[in-house]
């Protein structure tokens, strides 16, 4: 079987060593963090593997994954070529926001490198491990590294996605928009319903059905179907009135609403067009 060395062991390292571990993809042979208890923490966790204290004490494998922060993983693959042999293996990282070619001294050292981003939150690494089954994995990288990582993948239930390695940043800033910028909209839309006399918790009852509908209508009907509202029906001086009081309220959300006008315009456009 082939070994697995994990650098960087939070949330999403010892998830994904539980899971390559449990799947028999690879064997978990060390693991490496910021702190010898925390990697036998994670090494308990993972239910395999040896925790190491620092980069020297790693033992040559097939396979590294470097679970470390986005500022981190240049400086540990640095450390990684430095202190272990890398020819003939793959070492890949699990980061969303950059590409592979972060890896560049593992690749000088004679290692293929690829990224594996498992598409879904890791705040509770268990519930990940006992649930990963249909997670979509976006990869990129040498193709000789995807072609061992995918097989791997596959046997734990994931879904992976080839990306094109240029457009990491792109592929990344789209998570954001489907997830945390869709909470800060929904946050300013609460907070909306409560200056307008609403009791938060009536605002977040009141607004459930509408925002579940207009999701499940997205992805159902596409987002220019499913585009509804003055804008849609070109009812500008609507959305004038509204732009003012927003505003006049809120500042901030006022920018926001604004900038949103010009996007969802264009979005109206494409519903008329398909009309």
């Amino acid at each position: 079987m082939a070994t697995l060395n994990i650098v960087g062991a939070g949330h999403v390292g010892r998830a994904l060593g539980r899971l390559f571990a449990a799947g028999g993809a690879f064997q978990v042979q060390d693991v490496l963090t910021r702190s010898l208890s925390s990697a036998r923490e994670a090494v308990a966790f993972i239910g395999a593997g040896v925790a190491v204290a620092d980069h020297a004490r790693l033992r040559p494998a097939d396979f590294t994954m470097l679970a470390v922060g986005d500022d981190q993983i240049g400086v540990a693959c640095q450390a990684l070529a430095a202190a272990v042999p890398l020819r003939g293996g793959v070492v890949f990282h699990c980061s969303g926001a950059l590409a592979s070619d972060q890896l560049h001294a593992a690749a000088s050292a004679g290692a293929l490198v690829a990224s594996v981003h498992p598409i879904r939150s890791f705040a509770d690494p268990a519930a990940v491990a006992a649930h990963f089954g249909g997670t979509f994995c976006g990869i990129e990288g040498d193709a000789g590294a995807l072609a061992l990582l995918e097989p791997a993948l596959l046997a734990l239930g994931a879904r992976p996605v080839t990306i094109d390695a240029a457009g990491k940043t792109l592929y990344h800033a789209a998570a954001v928009f489907a997830s945390n910028y869709l909470v800060t909209v929904l946050d300013a839309a609460l907070r909306a319903y409560q200056a307008a006399g609403i009791p938060e918790a009536l605002a977040r009852e009141l607004a459930q059905p509408l925002v579940s509908e207009t999701v499940a209508n997205v992805f159902k009907l596409g987002p220019a179907r499913a585009l509804s509202g003055p804008i849609a029906r070109g009812d500008l001086a609507a959305v004038e009135r509204q732009r003012r009081a927003v505003s006049a309220w809120d500042g901030a959300s006022g920018a926001l609403y604004e900038a949103l006008v010009a996007p969802t315009t264009e979005l109206a456009r494409r519903k008329r067009a398909i009309s």
